[in-house]
């Protein structure tokens, strides 16, 4: 074997860079086109697009493979796709093919080798009729893949890849994500941190980037911290802290989101400003902080605010991942769930993501990051100053945590590879 046909074999694509996941002999022969299905059901505005939308680009770009994207809330994906055009039935960006998850256009709906239902979306009756014709005619189905939401609880190595059969005879695999071998992994372009490293050891890059969002003004040694949350009183706890910091100039940039009302009830609330409200391009000075409201903007000018500031504060499960691969120091604001149980996954999360820490730093940073979670404004007040305290080896350790999270591959090509077992 050629050093090309094992780098090839490596990511999951033949030396003349075809895709591996069967051929066309089998393609004929089962009735399946070599093409993969994703079908998004969109909960958390930007979390559930933002993960399939990466899923559906890195299989394409890397693994050559044709993909058609099904979204039926095009008016929350065109944030993070501003090219896209929410009324069109069908558009084509970045080698996938995006179609409005809507019951006119799935008539002419084609099984292909793969379908893949995002974080357990009830796929609708017409793609499960197509299904059922197509066992009954070929005697065999797609590969039918649940891709479950990103949890580090230790159940999810036992439920990992295992089958189901489903009352119509049709059989699905569980596919769960995570931070160990024995799980899915975690989605990461294959040159994604070195990308992120190269950025970063230029200071030009972040304030070049920071012009095109129309923010001036920021020096190149000034603290930068991104706020993307959801709605938190902790917030106000957060930015007092930074604005009292006499030694050190801040800038709180806050993407539209929903942590913009939050932002504007601390200004209201607690700064006297009673009209206040966050304007694209008029900075707020409050103290040694500045803050900044920024446009929604595409997934890969994110990738480097996160890559540009020192603190990032995130929400769901795209910007929580991608947080880590930015290699800084952040605070995930995890999705609210009943029973309080998303407290659990963000434990289980931050026991895999300290396990190499001193206990002292580790047990303040876990209360930090909890306090945020819990609404404690007091609780975060107080850890941040342990925060600063502990900083540079919080940085560090920040540095080191990708190289370990990604275990040897990266989710994508685990998939391919899972499939190919099938």
């Amino acid at each position: 074997m050629t050093t090309n046909s094992l780098l090839a074999n490596l990511h999951g694509v033949n030396p003349d860079g075809t895709n591996p996941c069967g051929t066309n002999q089998q393609s004929a022969a089962n009735g399946s086109s070599q093409h993969w299905d994703i079908f998004c059901l969109v909960v958390d505005n930007y979390g559930d697009i933002g993960v399939t939308w990466r899923l559906a680009k890195q299989l394409a770009n890397e693994h050559k493979i044709k993909v058609n994207l099904w979204v039926d809330d095009l008016n929350s994906f065109a944030h993070i796709l501003p090219e896209l055009t929410p009324s069109r039935a069908k558009q084509s960006f970045n080698g996938v093919t995006i179609y409005k998850w809507e019951e006119t256009n799935l008539a002419p709906f084609t099984p292909g080798s793969v379908l893949v239902e995002a974080f357990a979306c009830e796929l609708p009756n017409a793609v499960k009729d197509k299904l059922n014709q197509h066992k009954q005619t070929f005697g065999t189905q797609p590969v039918w893949i649940n891709l479950e939401y990103l949890c580090a609880e230790d159940w999810v190595e036992g439920c990992h890849a295992l089958p189901s059969m489903q009352s119509n005879g049709l059989q699905k695999w569980f596919y769960f994500p995570g931070f160990t071998t024995k799980t899915g992994g975690l989605i990461c372009e294959s040159n994604l941190l070195e990308t992120c490293e190269q950025w970063q050891s230029n200071a030009s890059n972040k304030l070049a980037l920071l012009n095109e969002f129309g923010i001036t003004g920021i020096k190149a040694n000034d603290y930068l911290i991104s706020l993307f949350s959801y709605e938190n009183n902790t917030i106000s706890a957060l930015l007092n802290h930074y604005a009292s910091k006499p030694e050190q100039a801040t800038h709180v940039l806050v993407p539209q989101g929903r942590s913009v009302a939050s932002v504007e009830q601390y200004l209201q609330a607690e700064c006297g400003l009673t009209d206040a409200t966050l304007t694209l391009g008029k900075p707020v000075p409050i103290g040694q902080i500045t803050l900044h409201l920024l446009p929604m903007t595409n997934q890969e000018s994110y990738d480097k605010l996160l890559w540009s500031c020192d603190l990032n504060i995130v929400r769901g499960e795209d910007s929580f991942l991608r947080a880590q691969w930015a290699q800084r120091p952040f605070i995930w604001h995890i999705y609210p769930q009943d029973e309080d149980y998303h407290l659990v996954k963000l434990n289980a999360f931050l026991a895999h993501y300290c396990k190499d820490w001193p206990q002292d730093v580790a047990e303040h940073y876990v209360e930090l990051v909890n306090g945020f979670n819990v609404y404690n404004a007091q609780q975060v007040a107080c850890e941040l100053q342990a925060f600063d305290d502990q900083l540079e080896f919080i940085e560090q350790m920040a540095k080191i945590w990708p190289q370990s999270a990604i275990n040897d591959t990266d989710l994508v090509s685990r998939l391919v590879q899972f499939v190919k077992s099938r």
